[in-house]
């Protein structure tokens, strides 16, 4: 994915290998804790650090 900040829903589908609909509700569960830690998110997106953390990816 590159040096990237941000990974779209597409990025993520991709990179679990699911469908579209199932990349949406990970990035929305994504952004849910994100945002119970107080940072901003933006919709459709993920943070990719943060991303590789929660699914066990050596950063």
């Amino acid at each position: 994915m590159g040096n990237k900040n941000f990974m779209t829903v597409d990025e993520v589908a991709q990179e679990l290998n699911v469908s579209k609909s199932y990349a949406y509700k990970v990035v929305r569960e994504l952004n849910a804790e994100l945002r119970q830690l107080g940072y901003l998110t933006v919709t459709g997106r993920v943070n990719t650090s943060f991303f590789r953390k929660k699914l066990c990816y050596s950063e």
